[in-house]
């Protein structure tokens, strides 16, 4: 595939200012290719972060190893060419929120494909002809998952929208009626949500002492809410919470979803106590009102320092 020889010991019959001036457009298109699969490389990278699935993330990082590929490839070319090394600069930084990626993942590999297949039709050497041939089929194989994502994540966002507003805290706040058997199933969810949403955070943004402790004290306030269903035949709800949460930007982002989580939280606790509750319940649901209440002030001193 590539080259052990200067480009133009296998052209030695063709004219001399054709071939440089030839050789020099190529050059810089194989720079700005470069630079693109790099581009590519860092934006792909941060994207699977940003990837509100596993099987999305998983994709995009087979992606970027195709891309990695074409940036090894092409700057053997380039060197071979030149005989020198080509530094790689970030043509265009990658958007900060996973549908704007998506955006921009598709229109460039678009875009890419053209610029590929010029490249290969005004190349001379049959093997630059092929790499840059195979690596345009490649980008429009990527094109089609980013579509592909692109639209199902349109779609999931305005599903997630609708079922968000009767899941949890959210649904409690939104009930036009609460009964004992409401109140513990919305209770649940919405630790089942913060729980699930504080995974994702450590997920993203590795070992934060916040967030890891109050995962942890999550996991209690499930343990207290679980005998209850049993004890007032309440059927328990399946965990669905994954299906809400998406990766947020950054560390900021983190710590105000966590600020709006647990205002949510405690103020579906406190709607919950205005109603005649069996004692039992009363305390429970009292004594997770006053962990959110630290909680809250807790990710408040977080987004503080952020």
């Amino acid at each position: 595939m590539f080259f052990n020889q200067p480009y133009y010991n296998y052209h030695p019959n063709t004219n001399q200012y054709f071939r440089v001036t030839q050789d020099t457009q190529l050059a810089t298109d194989i720079q700005k290719a470069i630079n693109g699969e790099y581009s590519a490389i860092i934006c792909y990278k941060k994207l699977s972060k940003l990837a509100p699935a596993t099987v999305e993330s998983k994709q995009i990082l087979e992606i970027r190893k195709d891309e990695r590929r074409h940036f090894e490839e092409f700057n053997r070319i380039y060197v071979n060419l030149t005989g020198r090394k080509h530094s790689p600069e970030i043509s265009e930084e990658c958007p900060d929120t996973y549908n704007e990626g998506l955006e921009f993942a598709f229109k460039d590999e678009q875009e890419t494909v053209d610029f590929y297949l010029d490249i290969a039709d005004k190349a001379q050497d049959p093997l630059i002809k092929e790499t840059f041939r195979r690596a345009a089929a490649d980008e429009q194989n990527h094109a089609v998952w980013f579509l592909y994502f692109l639209t199902k994540n349109h779609r999931r966002s305005h599903c997630e929208r609708q079922n968000a507003e009767n899941y949890g805290a959210k649904g409690a706040l939104n009930s036009t009626t609460l009964t004992l058997p409401k109140m513990l199933t919305y209770a649940i969810q919405d630790e089942y949500l913060a729980q699930a949403r504080y995974d994702n955070i450590l997920d993203a943004f590795g070992y934060i002492r916040t967030f890891s402790q109050i995962k942890e004290a999550e996991i209690r306030h499930i343990n207290a809410l679980l005998p209850l269903f049993d004890r007032y035949q309440v059927p328990l709800p399946a965990d669905i919470s994954q299906s809400f949460i998406i990766t947020p930007e950054n560390l900021k982002a983190a710590y105000a979803a966590g600020v709006e989580g647990e205002i949510d939280n405690i103020s579906m606790y406190e709607r919950f106590l205005t109603f005649d509750l069996p004692a039992d319940v009363r305390t429970i649901f009292t004594q997770l009102r006053n962990a959110s209440l630290n909680h809250l002030s807790a990710f408040e001193r977080g987004l503080a320092r952020t």
